[in-house]
């Protein structure tokens, strides 16, 4: 996801204190630790490697179906090997 942000005030001067003091990076380095901080703190995203093979599954299942294609069985998919 791309986003463009402007920050002003208080937000920007934190983002270049960790930019100067060596925390991050960039400013979008600190801002993704922001992100990953936030997480920590209030658990937003539990499993996020399960959250993550879901959306994937999603997404995939959506192209599929636009398609009108479908998951083969595994019978279907190992029956040119046997």
């Amino acid at each position: 996801m791309r986003t463009t942000l402007q920050f002003e005030g208080t937000p920007e001067l934190i983002l270049k204190k960790a930019v100067e003091l060596g925390l991050a990076r960039s400013k979008t380095e600190a801002l993704r630790m922001g992100v990953f901080a936030l997480n920590r703190e209030f658990h937003l995203v539990k499993d996020i490697e399960k959250e993550l093979v879901a959306k994937k599954i999603m997404e995939e299942k959506k192209a599929m179906d636009e398609k009108g294609e479908k998951y083969l069985s595994e019978e279907e998919a190992l029956s040119k090997y046997r």
